[in-house]
């Protein structure tokens, strides 16, 4: 008989049955991770590039420019072109680091509980996995990033006029350095972003055709100036980020493989399941052996002190 997924709720007398066959499933595991993690990793939004590692490292180039560096010649017929060499980017190496966490499920939490116990182990190790890794990548992006301007005015008392205009001067200063940037996302706080978002809606900035496309009654993160705008709490304090996230960077993750590991979809998350029956337990595993990369810092420009 197929296993549906998620898993209906079971009867009193196969309640332990059909949770040990979930956990015995893999790709059950790592899907219930999925559905956690999806639309909550703000790294993998914001570096959506994708770099292949291999032996736990990673070479890239930073800061390659758009242009040749000189300008083409007038070429009399039957001549030979002008020979260019155009400069490369700056080479740098990052290494992987295997982030994880394993939970403890016993058959006591299971048989009394049900799913519960299963569940939210799953979510703590998502929630985790989360706010660790996405510390991480953000703190690679402050650390990369240095052109920045200070804000018209404090957002918490700014006119909603006076927030867009530092989005859009830095937005305006990214485009301005022609090499082909086009910022997409805006990167705040939780508190800032509802700054933001309460003033927004109160100008009429908002949406307001049909509930479906109106922030405030959604919750939705909004598209306002052609960019996304994500609130987080794992990343930038008092300071918003203006990014071409095409641009960037990117996510370099390393495929370790090993028995019994699943990828939860595109994340890089791996999960794992492994019975102890001389304890009487499961332990649930979640790891993601990643780097954050960022390969065009200028690509992104921060509004301090919002």
């Amino acid at each position: 008989m197929p296993y549906t997924y998620p898993p209906s709720a079971p009867s009193i007398s196969g309640d332990n049955v059909t949770i040990s066959r979930f956990l015995n499933s893999p790709t059950q595991v790592a899907r219930r991770l999925r559905t956690l993690l999806d639309q909550r990793y703000i790294a993998d939004t914001l570096l959506t590039g994708r770099f292949k590692v291999e032996g736990g490292s990673v070479v890239y180039d930073t800061g390659e420019s758009l242009f040749s560096g000189e300008n083409p010649r007038a070429v009399s017929p039957g001549s030979e072109y002008p020979l260019v060499s155009p400069a490369t980017g700056t080479a740098s190496i990052a290494k992987t680091v295997k982030w994880g966490q394993d939970a403890l499920v016993t058959d006591e939490a299971i048989k009394r509980r049900q799913m519960d116990p299963v569940n939210r182990s799953l979510s703590k190790l998502a929630n985790q996995n989360v706010k660790y890794v996405d510390s991480v990548a953000l703190a690679a992006v402050s650390s990369a990033v240095t052109n920045g301007a200070s804000a018209v005015a404090d957002w918490s008392t700014a006119t909603a006029a006076q927030i867009l205009e530092d989005v859009a001067l830095a937005k305006a200063n990214i485009v301005a350095l022609n090499e082909g940037f086009d910022p997409d996302t805006v990167v705040v706080d939780d508190i800032n972003w509802a700054y933001a978002m309460s003033r927004f809606a109160a100008a009429g900035y908002l949406p307001r055709e049909t509930d479906a496309n109106n922030p405030v009654l959604t919750g939705n993160f909004p598209v306002i100036l052609g960019m996304r705008w994500l609130a987080t709490p794992n990343g930038f304090s008092n300071k918003a980020l203006v990014a071409d996230s095409a641009q960037l960077g990117g996510m370099a993750d390393e495929d370790l493989g090993g028995p019994g590991y699943v990828k939860a979809g595109g994340i890089g998350v791996e999960t794992k399941t492994i019975r102890d029956d001389d304890n009487d337990q499961w332990r649930i595993r979640a790891r993601r052996v990643t780097v954050p990369i960022v390969v065009e810092p200028t690509a992104a420009r921060f509004v301090n002190a919002i």
